[in-house]
Formats: C-alpha cells, sequence, structure tokens
C-alpha cells in the first residue's frame, strides 16, 4: 500500500510522491529524489518541520520536544524525518522548491474540446498525455501556442484524471483568447507546467462559505468535484457573482452538485444595471444564507482584486474572522505572484 503526499513548496510549487506503508515523509521524498531540508533525520534538530494541512500520520515518540513541541503538534506541525503517513495527506515545505533540488514538472497535453460557452468565457478540454496531480483549487501554466508566453488557470476538472478543463476568460485580442477562438483545432499539443498555488481546498471540518467572480468559478468547481467524491456533512454555500447575465456559466453543473451533494446550496448575482436577473448586486449584498456561523467558517474565494478587497471589508465592518480565509485574485494580464488570469 503507498499514500499520494502532496508537498507544498513555499515559492508555490506543489510536487506529489508516493510514499509506502510504514516509511517516513522524508524518505519517501529522499526515494522521489526530492531532498527537503534535514540535518539529523533523528528527530532532533527540527530542521525538517512543516506543517500537515489534512490527512492522518503517526509521528511516534522517538522526537524530543527541542524538535517540536507539543503545541506546535497541537497546531499540525510535524518532522517530516518522523511523519508516517497512513491516509493521503497534503504537507506545507517551509523551503523554495528549487532549494529542494525539484520543480516545476511539464506535462504535454493535447486539445480535446474548445467551447465557446458564452461570448465572455471559453471552456477547454484538454487530455494529458501523463498524469498531473494537482489540489482541488489549484493552478497551471499553459503555454499559448506558437509563443514563449504562458498564461495561469485553474483547473476545473477533478483531480486525479487526464482529462483536464478549465474555465477562461474571452478577451478580445488576448494572446490565448486569440489562439482559442480562432486557430486552435483538436489535437494541438500544448505544454502545462504545474502544478501551483496556495489556494485549495483543505479538510472540510467546518461549514464553507465559497464566493466566485466570473471564471473564479473554474477552482470552486474542481473543490466540489472532489466534495463529490469525498461528501462532507458539513454545509458548503457558494455565492456566484458576475457583471453581465450572459457571464454567467456552468449553471447546469451547479444545478447537479445541488442535487447530488446533500449540504451544498448556491446562489447568483449579476451587478449590471441591465441585467434582468432577480438578484442584482455584488456577492457581499446577498450573504443571507452563507454559513458564517460567527466565524467558524472557512472561506474560499476567487475573483478580481477589487472582489477580494469588498469581500475583506464585509467581514471587517461585519465583525466577523473567519476561522480560515483563502483567496486568489486574477487579472487580465501576465500572472503574477498569486494572481492568475481571467
Amino acid at each position: 500500500m503507498s499514500y499520494n503526499i502532496a508537498l507544498n513548496f513555499e515559492d508555490g510549487v506543489t510536487r506529489f510522491i508516493d510514499c509506502n506503508d510504514g516509511e517516513t515523509v522524508l524518505d519517501a521524498a529522499y526515494r522521489n529524489q526530492i531532498n527537503l531540508p534535514m540535518d539529523c533525520s533523528d528527530g532532533v534538530c527540527g530542521t525538517c518541520k512543516g506543517r500537515c494541512h489534512q490527512g492522518a500520520f503517526d509521528m511516534g515518540d522517538e522526537y524530543i520536544d527541542e524538535a517540536l513541541s507539543d503545541e506546535e503538534a497541537e497546531q499540525g506541525m510535524v518532522l517530516t524525518c518522523q511523519m508516517v503517513p497512513s491516509s493521503d495527506c497534503v504537507v506545507e515545505v517551509p523551503a523554495a522548491s528549487t532549494l529542494c533540488k525539484t520543480g516545476i514538472a511539464e506535462v504535454a497535453a493535447t486539445v480535446a474540446e474548445v467551447n465557446l460557452v458564452s461570448s465572455t468565457t471559453i471552456e477547454l478540454k484538454l487530455s494529458a498525455d501523463d498524469d498531473i496531480g494537482f489540489l482541488p483549487g489549484q493552478y497551471v501554466n499553459i503555454q499559448v501556442p506558437g509563443t514563449e508566453e504562458t498564461r495561469a488557470y485553474s483547473f476545473s476538472s477533478e483531480p486525479g484524471s487526464r482529462d483536464l478543463s478549465f474555465l477562461i476568460r474571452n478577451v478580445p485580442g488576448g494572446l490565448m483568447s486569440s489562439y482559442l477562438v480562432g486557430t486552435a483545432r483538436t489535437g494541438d499539443t500544448l505544454t502545462l507546467t504545474g502544478p501551483m498555488g496556495s489556494f485549495y481546498l483543505r479538510a472540510v471540518e467546518r461549514p464553507v462559505l465559497m464566493l466566485a467572480g466570473g471564471t473564479g468559478l473554474a477552482p470552486l468547481l474542481s473543490m466540489l468535484k472532489h466534495l463529490k467524491a469525498n461528501p462532507s456533512d458539513q454545509p458548503v454555500h457558494l455565492i456566484y457573482g458576475v457583471t453581465n447575465d450572459d457571464d454567467l456559466v456552468g449553471l447546469d453543473a451547479l444545478d447537479a452538485f445541488a442535487a447530488e451533494l446533500d449540504n451544498f446550496t448556491y446562489t447568483t448575482c449579476v451587478s449590471g444595471e441591465a441585467s434582468d436577473h432577480p438578484r442584482k448586486g455584488y456577492v457581499t449584498q446577498h450573504m443571507d444564507g452563507a454559513p458564517l456561523a460567527d466565524g467558524d467558517v472557512d472561506v474560499y474565494l476567487c475573483g478580481p482584486p477589487p472582489m477580494v478587497d469588498a469581500v475583506l471589508g464585509y467581514f471587517r465592518d461585519e465583525g466577523i474572522e473567519p476561522n480560515s480565509f483563502h483567496y486568489e485574485k486574477f487579472t487580465p494580464s501576465a500572472p503574477a505572484a498569486k494572481e492568475k488570469v481571467a
């Protein structure tokens, strides 16, 4: 038996390794040619300390308090030289991937479908030549054919499949948009590098509020597909806001999730003045029904910077401090740190 361990490095790179039954994460990483930080490998120095966000494991009792205190252990800190997983796990490594002699994986994929699902949104479906492990919510860089340029897009597909999907904003004159709506053909080869990003679904242990703006729906669809395969009894509510009526996409998928997931509900809203939608305004104006639970809630938000700022301002004004707040900003230009194109 083996387990999938996602190693999230501080530079945003994620690498997946297989860890055998009874094997430590440190040993598994070295076997997979990834040199995690270490000095002693005996639970004494604390150099290999990281944080486990989800999964089951045994730390044993061979390490000393100076390497890992009881308080740190209660906060999810681990020593990878002592950590023996008993399930799939996600481990944050406080070091850059390049310092661990690893880096971003590169995978080739072929175009399966390009669908203009609205005037503003393109759905891209790819078939990857190799496995590309990612956590629900993460993104990948896709090279624009015929150029050296890349654009970053969140997966809307379920992790674990070579059938990949993305929701891409149709930017008039945009480099990727022009390729997709103009010259892309089934069977074209694209190069993907990644996955990347600290925006991903953590273990669901309390109510979840998802907030999406435009094509920021994509990573939340990936999260919902993961929840469909791994059900939770916690309430999950999505508020999906767009500018114009035509920008609302993926509603059939959301309806299906609402029918299949007992605890999932969603609301849509449109901010444009010309909209015929019954719920006008921004997501912060439609928080009724959101499982805020006086702050005992995990929030996941993907949208443009003004939306992120508005949501932060809403929580501040309402005196609500969520248990955790995870967000991904996107812009219509080249991606930057913690940002990706719409």
